[in-house]
């Protein structure tokens, strides 16, 4: 398991990044704090309380939860 943050250009390019607005507008900071959850089948970044599945990147579904607008 790697130490290092996923980097938002390695989401599959069927994947824009702006299904994902936590993460599109997340600092670097923000996105190197990321963790393994779900055990194992996620990935958590707590700064902007975001959470991807392995299950959803592999079929190309977008967040789910409320956008930042709606918040």
């Amino acid at each position: 398991m790697s130490s290092r943050c996923p980097n938002p250009t390695l989401l599959p390019s069927t994947m824009p990044l702006v299904w994902y607005p936590r993460l599109l507008n997340a600092s670097e900071a923000q996105w190197e704090n990321w963790r393994i959850s779900g055990g194992g089948y996620g990935i958590h970044w707590p700064d902007v309380d975001e959470d991807l599945s392995t299950e959803g990147l592999l079929h190309g579904a977008p967040a789910s939860h409320r956008t930042l607008a709606e918040e």
